[in-house]
């Protein structure tokens, strides 16, 4: 049963959002699930929803940090450049047969922060080739697929370190449940009007088929072109297979692909990065023709570097979206140290692989023909935070127009 400290029907509420909104999952569609062993709780009320849309089979993948780390602690030097490549395909093969994708997220982010940063970067590279197969199956949005969260208490006390346990376990609780939207009578409704309202925005961002963007403020100067036939999203998203998902919950951003050959200037990180047991922060970099080629951060700029080194795609851009200031994450003042709560206090960037629906006739172009409109492939993807309430963003036409976007941090 969940702790004591976490509201049950809230928790059920986030799992019926879960599987009626973030999934929308179909009468005889299997559900792959991964999770944090500690999240169980909420694995069996999104089971418990999942069966009752009419799900085939729910398939749970469980981890647990003690295992991670006693790989980390306990096992010879060549493990580290291994991953489990038949779970993966064994992933991809279930996600070709229609299966729908669950993530819950909640592991310590800082789990790995005193383990050898070799082996961390060595056990990423091992399992982002070996995963590659399922993922491509994910960006290229041939599913309907979801990520959601739990507050495992580990997590827990690094957001809320001077706060009794149980006590850290029920902020972030609350936390969780405001930014998804599941504090309310009906969460289903509230999901629908905050759908609506992204979809204006991006809307009116399609309307005007900007071809760059243009960002200035403190430690910041940088165009962003866009890529060839970019189309920009948010919110709900039809998949390949024709139902329409909410990849992510929460969700406050717009977003498309970015030119990875036309990002000129410098942009300097407007909140801490938190990856793979490492905070870096104040990142400073500039882009010359698309790639990074001058990176610096004031903490963990080594690991950034190796992150930067991963491949040829790494230093380029693989996603570019708009978020306002005020949105409710930013508002609560809470660095969550989780990028799917962090990315939607601020506009941000993604460094590595771009998403294949994010171009117009996306789902139907083949690798080769995305490439050649300017997106990025690459084996990662991780988003990091550029704006604030000093950030101005404007619009470039092809014609050299220019529209104001947002000002100090909000639209404009």
């Amino acid at each position: 049963m969940a702790l004591p400290s976490i509201d049950p029907v809230k928790l059920d509420k986030l799992a019926e959002v879960a599987i009626k909104v973030g999934l929308q999952l179909k009468a005889g569609q299997d559900l792959v699930l991964t999770a944090p062993i500690a999240a169980l709780p909420l694995v069996r009320r999104i089971a418990h929803h999942a069966y009752k849309a009419g799900a085939g089979v729910v398939q749970p993948i469980f981890s647990d940090e003690e295992i991670t780390l006693a790989r980390y602690r306990n096992a010879p030097s060549e493990s580290f450049d291994r991953a489990p490549a038949w779970l993966f395909e064994g992933m991809a093969a279930a996600f070709s047969r229609n299966a729908a994708r669950m993530a819950i997220s909640g592991d310590n982010p800082m789990l790995l922060s005193k383990e050898d940063p070799d082996k961390v970067a060595r056990a990423n590279r091992a399992t982002s080739l070996a995963y590659r197969p399922a993922l491509e199956k994910i960006t290229g949005f041939d599913i309907n697929w979801n990520i959601v969260s739990y507050p495992n208490p580990s997590w827990a006390r690094l957001v809320f370190p001077d706060d009794a346990e149980d006590d850290a376990v029920r902020k972030l609780a609350d936390a969780i449940f405001a930014a998804s939207r599941v504090d309310v009578e009906d969460p289903i409704a509230a999901w629908a009007a905050h759908n609506a309202h992204l979809k204006d925005r991006w809307t009116w961002l399609n309307g005007h088929a900007f071809s760059a963007l243009h960002y200035t403020g403190p430690g910041t100067d940088l165009t962003i072109g866009l890529a060839d036939g970019h189309r920009w999203k948010g919110g709900a998203s039809e998949a390949k297979n024709g139902i329409t998902c909410n990849p992510n919950i929460p969700t406050e951003e717009v977003f498309t692909t970015p030119h990875a050959q036309r990002v000129e200037g410098f942009v300097r990180s407007t909140k801490p990065l938190s990856h793979q047991g490492t905070l870096i922060e104040n990142i400073e970099v500039r882009f010359a023709a698309g790639r990074i080629v001058e990176a610096r951060a004031s903490k963990g700029e080594a690991v950034l570097n190796k992150v930067l080194d991963t491949d040829e795609g790494a230093r380029r851009l693989g996603e570019v979206a708009l978020v306002p200031h005020s949105s409710p994450i930013s508002k609560s003042g809470i660095l969550f140290y989780n990028t799917l709560f962090d990315e939607n206090a601020a506009s941000h960037i993604a460094l590595g692989q771009c998403y294949a629906d994010c171009f117009v006739g996306g789902t139907k172009l083949t690798p080769d023909e995305i490439a050649a409109r300017g997106g990025n492939k690459s084996l990662i993807h991780i988003d990091w935070m550029i704006g604030s309430d000093q950030i101005d963003i404007d619009g470039i036409k092809s014609d050299g127009t220019r529209v104001p976007v947002m000002r100090r941090g909000e639209w404009a």
